[in-house]
Order: structure tokens, then C-alpha cells, then sequence
């Protein structure tokens, strides 16, 4: 009997498939990695009889990544970026996936991929049979062992036909993806790296934590501050406006519209005004009627979808695409990534509309369409990928909640608008005369409100019905007058119309626009004010400028805009992979040479937005080298700086950073610092200098006290470490001195934190081992708090061993605002399974230390 393996892109969708092709008969079992489920049924295959395994990745499987000696970077000139070794790594290591699919495919024949019907999803095909290679039976990289389903919508009609119709990925589009992906990571990286050490050493208010550079994300940034600078520069004039208005026969009061619209002479304005002052009367020259009409919407793509979501929801583009895409694998919408806004000729349009004729939020109208017949959709741009976004199944307000039930019932009443009539009114248009000038006045009479009665906010405002005027007719005028006015800037960009210069510009794809719009948030270049629109801080501003002074086609779109053309050439199999990757590098690598030295031009701008280094932050701790205090940084990434020494010293992130009683560091007499998230979180000392130079070769920067292997140091590991991590492999469970007296451990690799003996006088680490292989401890207490039994005042003992203490401990996730427990110790818990940590031979330590 065959076996078949079938792989989807995330564990929901794979449920979903799994159910639909075994018409609900699967049994389910939960993977190793605890994020992916198996699910198993027999069926056939090609008309064979075949034992099904459906599961899924989650996401990408592999990534790209530099080999490991490059990623430091402090020892690697970013330059070397653009030509050194890069390597496929496990893009989340901890689920282990490509172990998960290869112990998945023993046994397997066949592949079939259901992966998202995209490049990317056609990339991560190309990982997965990767992975697979050399595990499945047979070449996968035969189209007779490997298949790949194309569906748009989790539908059983739409998941059983790709399945009758299975073809074979498709190389070219993974491997534009392939190219994408390089030339994103070695450009980000080197102008990224570069100017992050550059800035950061320099200025001290510099509230960012990475100054990042991409080759789609600077564009984009480079869109919301071209608005920005429109603003500033934009100079406002002065304008005069005529204004009359009339009475009619019936006693309404009319105001008209000024033919020559504005004047921006004052002296002529006034002209125009005592022309017409002391007019009693209007005379009409002529009455238009012309019957108009308001077009019913093209279908539904992905860029207009969350133009709307940003404009009509208040939804960022990255949130409502998070949103759309859980609704397409819980089966309510089709495939949400598309360009195209035509149906095809064979597309179900009667289905998918009679799915809504029970709602009550809108089967009124989808029931008076059935009835009276389809209008013809608009023809739209076919992309040739996917169907326009539609609804799959009928959905209520009790099914979804929040933002995925308006963006649901955004989807639908835009699907069923399309297949309405257009909405028709009829504009009357009365033109007048007073003296010379012409002035004229429009109302509007609905006449067949068409899509708008499922779309209301399109619908015409209240009725403007005039009095029915005939030509000839005089009409009294009850007031003239001049009103002065002023030009105004445009306002700032919204995240709609920034989705649109994106689109128009070719920046990124329908999948990853909202991904860069929410990196310029992220990364402090823009903040999202009223309306999402985006206002461009003080450093996005700056970056820009300086873009534009050293070389402008960095930060322009024409520069990313033919760089995708290229990448779309690779991907329909017209252009070599290689020539594309090493003619666009090479191109980025002279500019990023250029960039290096004419640096000064963007630090510049820099010097005249922000305070350096000696200019900022507070006294803090004593320098090691010459006694004087460091400044503490606050702004983002903090750090310490020494005005005197002028070297920068980093420091731990996301916590509270404190002197530890003013001890110092044995090795090079910098004060010890604390730093902390709280009193149920983590905390550990450290020595700033250590933590940036690592004083010994098993210490590794970045660390702190209890990774120390100081031999006769108070504060190191080796005075306070305790027992191997009770969760992880390789951390060490160490005593933190300071978060007396609400006592703890803390896992120097992982969360895991172990608090003890609150309330106590002093605990210290004993020489003695246990029998599990844990350092004893030595409890001392206060005669009137004193917990332990009898009570005693003192104790020595195992915390995982001894009896007296197992209601003195208890386990926990360090986090910072909230601790979720997770149980107590038990006797043993399973020790003797652990390696003992070595007797603690002072004299070897020592002689190590000193060699």
C-alpha cells in the first residue's frame, strides 16, 4: 500500500485539509515539537489504496543566514558581508521541524505539498523536499514522487479538485524567493551593522536600539517623510472667495458656488464684489439635467483590502492581514494574497452568493440579487494567481468576534456589492447670472441606490433636492460677500495612501507591504497618530535627509522598483538566478563603499538632532579605569559611557539596571551593577566591563555574575551555582545574593526560577554535594521569622532533598509582570538522571585561573 505524506503550511490549515479529505474519518496524534499535530486516514491515491499522514510546518522551515564566525559584530567589517559564505539555518530551532518532517516521512513514498499558492509557499516547498531528501523512498525531486496542490479556498469543492489535479512545484518562483532573500540580508545587514556601531557610539538620545536599512523598508520610509518635508516647506497664500446666495419663489436659501472659483489678488476680488453688491436680482441662464451614476466596486484584492482595513477600520495593514489570514484557514474566506480584481469566466459567483441569503445582516439584498439576476462584475486586471478575496461560508456576529467579524463583513458586502447594480442619481445642475458674474449650484436626487443599500457608507448624503427653476427666471439675492481663505499643506500620509504609493511603485509584494510599513513603526522611524496616519520622527527624518545628501537612489523607490522586475523575470524563467544576484549585489556593494565615505554628510544632521554621548545621560557608577562616574544612557538600546575614558560599555535590555551595594569587580575594579524585571522575575549581577569583555574563554559576552568562572570571587558561579537547571539542558540553577529576603534561583541559560527560604537572614553555598548531585545550602534565620522546624534558627541541606525545606521552595517562569506557577520540587525530581557538578577543588581552579 502506498504511503503519502501531506504537508500544509500552518497546523490549523492541516486539520482543516485533513478533515476534508477523509470526509471527517482521521485520527489525530500530537508531534514531538508540541506545535504540530499527525493526522492519519486510509483512502486512495491515483486510484491506488493508500495510507494518508497529513501534517504541517509553520512557516518557513529553513532561513538564510551568514555562517557563524560572521555574525559577530565587532570582529567582522560589514563589507564582507556582500560576498561571505551564507548557509541555510533552522528558521525556529526550537521546534525542531526538519527532525519532525524527516521522522514523519520514514516509510513515505509519496509527497504532496499544500502549501500557501504563492512564492514563498512555493519556496517553502522547496524546503520541505529538502529536508525530506534521502529520508521519502524515491527522488522527491521527481514529479513522479513529489506533487503540489494549487487551491485558493478551503472549501471541500475547492480541496478535492486540487487534489484530482496535483502538479510539480514550481523551481523558478522558489527561487526568486531565493534571491529575494539574500539580497535582503546581505544589503540589510552590511548598512544596518555599519550604521547602527557608528551612531550609537555617538549620540546619546538616539532612542533606537537597531538603525536598520532595507532595501523595501527605507523607500517606504523614504515616502512618509517626502510628505513630511511637503509639509514643512509648504508656504500658504492668501485667497478671496465671492460668495452670493439667493431666495427662491418658495422661501428656501440657496447658497451659490463663484464660477472663477477663487481669487488670489485681493484688489480684483474687491472689484468682483462691488460689481455685484447692490444687486437685487439673479437671473437664470440655463437648468441641466444629466443622470450619473456610482460605480459598484472591482473585486477584492489584498492591497485594497488593507487600504480599507487602514481608512474604514482602523486597522494596520499588518494586523488585518494577521486577521484575514486566520479566516481563510478556518474556511470563511478564499485565499487572501492576490493582485488580481477579475473573476474567472468559470468562478461560482451563484454559490458563493447563496452561501448569504439567510444572514440577517444582509440576505435581504443578496435574496432581491438572486431574484432579479446577477449584474455582470466588472472586468478587473487579471494577475493570473489567485480568485479576488470572497467569502467562502456564511458567517455571524456569534461565530467571530471583534476585528475578524469586521473584516468578514467588510469581505462579504464588498463581494455582494459587485454583483449589485451601480448606484444612479440625477444631478441637476442651475446656472445664474448677477451683473457679469456667473455662479451655478448642484443638487442631487437618488434614483436607484444599487450596491450601496449592502454598502452604506458609499450611499449619497442626504437627498439635495432644489426648487425646480426655469430659464429666464429672476430670483431675489439676499447677500454678497468676500471671505478670505488660505491654502493649506497636505496632511500626512495615511497608511492607505501609503499602501497605494507602494503598490504604484512596485515596493514589495501584496504579501510583505504590510510587513514594511510595520517595521518603520516598529523601529521608531514613523508613529501612527489619528486617522493611521503616519508622522515621521525626528531620526526617520534624519536617516532620510541623509540618505538623500550621500547618495539619493538609496532611499528612491526606482532603485527596489527594478530590482523586483528583475526578481519577477527569475521567477517566470526568463533571466539566470545568478546573473540577477551578482549584478544587483555588486551594484549595492559600491554603493554601500560610497555610503562608508561620505558617512560624514549623514553625521551632520545627526549632530544638529541629537546630544553625543558626554552630552547625555545621568552619573551613575564608577569607571573601573579611571574612578570617575559613567553616564547611564536611558534612550534605547541604554548602555554606559565613560566622558572621560570616551569608551561605551552595553548593558542588559527590557529591565531595571541598579548599583549592587557599591562592590566591585575583583578583575578590574568597574562597580557591580544589578540589573532586574522585578521582584517574581529574573535578576543577576554583573561587572559592566566583564559583561562586554569576557574575562575568561568559557564566559561569553553579554553575561553576567553567574556565568562567571572567577575561582574566589563572592559573586561568581562558582560561589553561588547550586545545581544543573531543572528544565534545560546546560544552565545551572545559581543563587542570586541580591533579592534578599524574598530569596531565589535563577537558571543562568533558561526562565526557570526557584524561590527559597523567604524571609531569611543569609544562604550560602556549601562546599558539600548532595547525592543528586546539588550543592547543600546553609539557611540562617532570625529567632522571630524563622521557618524552619523546631524552630531551629540554621540549617544546612539539599533544597531538592531535604525534607525540612520542601515547603520552603517553589518553581516558577521568570517573567516580568506575572509569575504563572508551576509546581514544587519533589524529593530527588528525577536528579540522579542529571550530571553532578564537580566537587569544587579550589586549588585546580585556581591554578586554572592563573595559567
Amino acid at each position: 500500500m502506498k504511503s503519502v505524506l501531506m504537508v500544509a503550511e500552518k497546523p490549523s490549515l492541516a486539520a482543516s485539509l485533513a478533515n476534508i479529505l477523509s470526509n471527517g474519518k482521521n485520527t489525530t496524534r500530537r508531534a514531538f515539537n508540541g506545535a504540530c499535530s499527525v493526522h492519519e486516514w486510509a483512502g486512495s491515491f491515483q486510484n491506488v489504496p493508500a495510507r494518508f499522514k497529513m501534517t504541517s510546518v509553520c512557516g518557513h522551515v529553513m532561513g538564510v543566514d551568514f555562517i557563524g564566525k560572521y555574525n559577530n559584530w565587532d570582529r567582522v567589517d560589514p563589507a564582507e558581508l556582500f560576498s561571505c559564505q551564507i548557509e541555510k539555518k533552522e528558521a525556529m530551532p526550537k521546534l525542531k521541524m526538519p527532525l519532525f518532517l524527516r521522522q514523519e516521512a520514514k516509510g513515505c513514498d509519496t509527497l504532496v505539498l499544500w502549501l500557501d499558492c504563492d512564492k514563498e509557499g512555493e519556496n517553502i516547498c522547496y524546503e520541505v523536499m529538502g529536508v525530506v531528501s534521502g529520508t521519502l523512498s524515491g527522488n522527491v525531486f521527481s514529479s513522479s514522487v513529489t506533487y503540489r496542490a494549487r487551491f485558493s479556498a478551503i472549501t471541500e469543492k475547492d480541496i478535492k479538485a486540487a487534489f484530482n489535479n496535483l502538479v510539480y512545484p514550481n523551481e523558478n518562483e522558489a527561487r526568486s524567493v531565493d534571491a529575494r532573500q539574500e539580497l535582503d540580508l546581505r544589503i540589510g545587514c552590511a548598512f544596518t551593522r555599519f550604521q547602527t556601531k557608528f551612531f550609537q557610539g555617538r549620540y546619546g538620545d538616539l532612542d533606537a536600539s537597531l538603525i536598520s536599512y532595507g532595501p523595501c523598508q527605507t523607500p517606504t520610509l523614504g515616502f512618509c517623510v517626502q510628505r513630511h518635508d511637503e509639509i514643512q516647506t509648504f508656504k500658504p497664500e492668501t485667497y478671496w472667495v465671492l460668495q452670493a446666495t439667493i431666495k427662491s419663489k418658495d422661501g428656501q436659501e440657496i447658497p451659490l458656488d463663484w464660477q472663477r472659483v477663487r481669487c488670489f489678488d485681493r484688489d480684483i476680488a474687491s472689484m468682483f464684489l462691488q460689481m455685484i453688491k447692490d444687486q437685487k436680482e439673479a437671473k437664470v441662464l440655463s437648468v441641466t439635467c444629466k443622470q450619473m451614476s456610482k460605480a459598484r466596486p472591482l473585486a477584492l484584492n489584498t492591497v485594497e483590502l488593507m487600504r480599507v482595513a487602514s481608512s474604514g477600520l482602523g486597522m494596520g495593514p499588518h494586523h488585518a492581514m494577521q486577521i484575514a489570514e486566520k479566516l481563510y484557514t478556518q474556511g470563511y474566506i478564499s485565499y487572501p494574497r492576490t493582485e488580481t480584481t477579475s473573476y474567472p469566466e468559470n468562478f461560482d459567483l451563484v454559490g458563493v452568493l447563496q452561501q448569504q441569503r439567510n444572514s440577517s445582516d444582509w440576505g435581504k439584498e443578496v435574496s432581491e440579487i438572486l431574484s432579479e439576476g446577477l449584474n455582470k462584475p466588472r472586468k478587473g486586471h487579471d494577475a493570473g494567481d489567485h480568485p479576488p478575496i470572497t467569502p467562502m461560508k456564511s458567517a455571524s456576529k456569534n461565530e467571530l468576534d471583534g476585528d475578524a467579524w469586521r473584516l468578514y463583513d467588510y469581505i462579504t458586502r464588498h463581494f455582494i456589492a459587485t454583483l449589485s447594480r451601480d448606484c444612479t442619481f440625477l444631478a441637476t445642475t442651475t446656472t445664474f447670472q448677477i451683473n457679469d458674474e456667473i455662479f451655478s449650484v448642484t443638487g442631487k436626487k437618488l434614483l436607484d441606490p444599487g450596491y450601496t443599500t449592502v454598502m452604506s457608507w458609499q450611499a449619497l448624503g442626504k437627498n439635495e433636492i432644489l426648487p425646480t427653476f426655469t430659464e429666464n427666471e429672476t430670483v431675489s439675492v439676499i447677500d454678497t460677500r468676500l471671505t478670505e481663505h488660505q491654502t493649506g499643506p497636505p496632511d500626512y500620509l495615511t497608511e492607505a495612501e501609503l499602501i497605494t504609493l507602494m503598490e504604484k511603485h512596485g515596493i514589495g509584494t501584496d504579501a510583505s507591504i504590510p510587513v514594511h510599513i510595520n517595521n518603520i513603526c516598529q523601529r521608531n522611524y514613523v508613529t501612527v497618530s489619528g486617522g493611521r496616519r503616519l508622522i515621521p520622527t525626528t531620526l526617520g527624518i534624519v536617516l532620510v535627509h541623509g540618505y538623500q545628501k550621500i547618495d539619493a537612489e538609496l532611499v528612491l523607490p526606482t532603485m527596489r522598483s527594478a530590482v523586483e522586475k528583475q526578481l519577477n523575470l527569475i521567477a517566470v524563467g526568463k533571466v539566470n538566478f545568478h546573473a540577477v544576484l551578482n549584478h544587483t549585489m555588486e551594484i549595492f556593494r559600491l554603493k554601500f563603499q560610497y555610503f562608508v565615505k561620505n558617512i560624514d554628510g549623514m553625521d551632520q544632521l545627526f549632530e544638529v538632532s541629537f546630544s553625543p554621548l558626554s552630552a547625555s545621560g545621568k552619573a551613575h557608577s564608577r569607571c573601573g579605569k579611571c574612578r570617575r562616574y559613567l553616564k547611564f544612557i536611558q534612550a534605547k538600546p541604554v548602555r554606559l559611557h565613560c566622558p572621560h575614558c570616551d569608551e561605551t560599555y552595553n548593558l542588559p535590555q527590557n529591565g531595571n539596571i541598579k548599583i549592587y551595594k557599591e562592590l566591585k569587580c575583583p578583575l578590574d575594579d568597574f562597580e557591580l551593577l544589578i540589573w532586574s524585571t522585578g521582584v517574581k522575575g529574573k535578576s543577576f549581577t554583573f561587572c559592566p566591563y566583564c559583561y562586554n569583555n569576557p574575562p575568561f574563554r568559557d564566559m561569553k559576552k553579554g553575561n553576567g555574575c553567574n556565568v562567571c568562572s572567577h575561582p574566589t570571587c563572592p559573586h561568581s558561579l562558582n560561589a553561588n551555582g547550586v545545581s544543573s537547571c531543572v528544565e534545560c539542558d546546560g544552565g545551572v540553577l545559581v543563587l542570586d545574593p541580591s533579592s534578599s529576603p524574598k530569596w531565589k534561583l535563577g537558571c543562568n541559560r533558561c526562565d526557570v526560577i526557584i524561590h527559597i527560604f523567604e524571609d531569611a537572614l543569609k544562604i550560602t553555598v556549601q562546599d558539600d554535594i548532595c547525592d543528586c548531585g546539588s550543592q547543600l545550602v546553609n539557611v540562617e534565620y532570625k529567632e522571630d521569622k524563622t521557618k524552619l522546624p523546631n524552630d531551629a534558627t540554621e540549617m544546612a541541606g539539599c533544597i531538592f532533598c531535604t525534607q525540612q525545606f520542601s515547603n520552603l521552595v517553589e518553581k516558577h517562569k521568570a517573567i516580568a509582570s506575572k509569575r504563572v506557577f508551576i509546581a514544587k520540587p519533589t524529593n530527588n525530581r528525577g536528579r540522579g538522571r542529571r550530571k553532578p557538578r564537580p566537587p569544587k577543588d579550589k586549588m585546580s581552579q585556581l591554578a586554572a585561573y592563573f595559567v
